[in-house]
């Protein structure tokens, strides 16, 4: 008897080692929050193509030389041209209200959208801004300051006839920090700013807190003024800040031009500096060759919240669902449709297989130079391996830098995504894969420089995808019909759309 309760305690403690060692040994499945990381069992279940006919066609594809040409033509002049300064431009009053505090979330796209219009209410209440506080994105986990991403100097200078702005407040004010309105409430604090708030609004609620305590703090800020109903100066003064003054810091500029030139001169990563490399290929201008971006964002938040079924089987969406009901608690965008009735409507977001087989209908073929612009893609090399497949000259930050050249944006998901979206708006062409800030940022900024951008039909693309039985020729005649009028063609901003997004008329006028 005793023996046996030895062997039971025994038997007992060595299963209570491998429950504490199974966090250690498996980390992935104890990590429901670990943002876009394949999941442990999405791994162990690889992905195989889900439109294995398409893809086999895609793989034999060939281009015409006429094909080709037309895809990588610059866009016709649309009769529009940039207009971002302000026809009537008022000196600086000579004494200002007091000083604007705004706290920006979200990732880097949206951070910037903020930061204009943070410039805008400040010019509206003739108030000083202080260079926005950037919040540590709960997902992204990316404490980079203002500073860190974007030239500061050209930042104020751009527009200092524009708005008052300083680096940091006087020391009056010092007490006016994240943490200092993080522990109560505060008088000077304006936390009930609604989505979208007219210039009224900031004239009523935050002028009179600007006189009463010389500062005033905006947080939440993020989406706070209307994009209707303002005065055209001021709608040209966010185009100014978006278009002009957001510059990023020298050393972003400095890793962004070497991956471009590297896309153009079909060159891997090397030890050399990025001056050198410039300076090697001055002589060789006439061999350019012309790139493509794609963002992929297919990442385990995006794959979540679609509620969209991706080919992973069992595991996948069981790992899909236990993510879900961890961050939204079972509220799931979209979750009372089926998957056929998500895809018809195009609210599913693109796999790296299908935004392939997009490219491939489209003309690109498996010499074009593709740029990677996204963070980790969920589900792995697996997952990406068709897209691998159909394009093998794609490449990314990795693979066309060096270790010690991406030393100093390294676990850094802003700059990462800085040097993603300066290399994007030096690219040919550049293409999303779903919707999203990144997307709509380069739709706007690309438009604004009358870029070639292709604009995913994502609801032609689902109804395609679901038919089973197409001929590859029947889809690449559906899909480029359906893309014709979405490579960068200027489309005018409707009531209650962003002027980032749509550039037209406020940013632009017709030449």
């Amino acid at each position: 008897m005793m023996k046996l309760k030895y062997q039971n305690h025994r038997g007992g403690a060595f299963a209570g080692l491998l429950v504490l060692l199974f966090p250690i040994l498996l980390p992935s499945l104890f990590c429901p929050l670990g943002h876009a990381s394949p999941s442990m069992l999405s791994e162990l279940n690889t992905p195989k193509p889900r439109h294995s006919r398409l893809f086999r066609s895609a793989l034999q594809r060939e281009s015409s030389s006429l094909q080709l040409s037309d895809l990588w033509s610059p866009l016709d002049n649309q009769g529009w041209r940039t207009c971002a300064e302000s026809k009537n431009v008022t000196a600086l009053p000579e004494k200002s209200e007091g000083y604007i505090q705004v706290f920006l979330d979200g990732g880097l796209n949206q951070q910037r959208m903020g930061i204009c219009d943070a410039v805008a209410v400040a010019k509206i209440l003739n108030a000083t801004l202080v260079i926005p506080y950037l919040e540590v994105n709960p997902v992204w986990r990316d404490s980079s300051s203002f500073m860190d991403i974007f030239d500061v100097d050209h930042f104020i200078n751009v527009l200092k006839d524009d708005v008052s702005i300083v680096r940091e407040l006087p020391d009056e004010f010092s007490w006016s920090t994240r943490e200092y309105y993080a522990t109560a409430i505060r008088a000077t604090r304006i936390k009930t700013a609604p989505a979208h708030a007219s210039a009224n609004w900031y004239l009523e609620n935050v002028l009179p807190v600007l006189q009463g305590y010389g500062i005033a703090a905006i947080a939440p800020f993020s989406h706070r003024l209307t994009f209707d109903n303002l005065a055209m100066d001021i709608q040209r003064l966010r185009c100014k800040v978006n278009f002009q003054a957001l510059v990023f810091v020298p050393h972003i500029r400095a890793l962004g031009d070497a991956l471009v030139s590297r896309l153009r001169y079909h060159q891997s990563k090397t030890e050399e500096t990025g001056a050198n490399y410039l300076q090697r290929d001055v002589g060789r201008r006439n061999s350019a060759g012309k790139f493509v971006v794609l963002h992929l964002r297919f990442d385990k938040d995006m794959a979540a919240h679609s509620a969209c079924d991706f080919g992973g089987g069992k595991a996948e969406n069981l790992a899909l669902a236990k993510y879900r009901q961890v961050i939204w608690q079972g509220r799931v965008l979209n979750s009372q449709f089926t998957d056929e009735e998500l895809r018809s409507q195009g609210r599913c977001p693109l796999t790296p297989e299908e935004i392939g087989l997009l490219l491939a209908a489209l003309g690109f073929d498996n010499s074009t130079r593709l740029y990677l612009a996204s963070h980790k893609v969920y589900g792995g090399e697996a997952r990406i391996s068709t897209l691998q497949q159909l394009f093998p000259l794609m490449e990314n930050k990795k693979s066309l830098a060096s270790a010690d050249e991406r030393s100093q944006i390294k676990g850094k998901a802003s700059l990462l995504a800085a040097v993603d979206y300066y290399v994007s708006m030096h690219s040919d062409i550049f293409i999303s894969a779903s919707p999203g800030n990144m997307h709509n940022a380069m739709v706007g900024h690309r438009t604004y420089e009358s870029l070639k951008t292709i604009r995913p039909n994502m609801a032609l693309l689902g109804q395609l995808f679901l038919n089973k039985s197409i001929s590859w020729l029947d889809f690449q005649q559906a899909v480029v019909e359906g893309h014709t009028n979405r490579q960068g063609q200027i489309r005018l901003r409707k009531p209650k759309q962003s002027i980032y997004t749509y550039p037209a008329p406020d940013c632009m006028s017709q030449a």
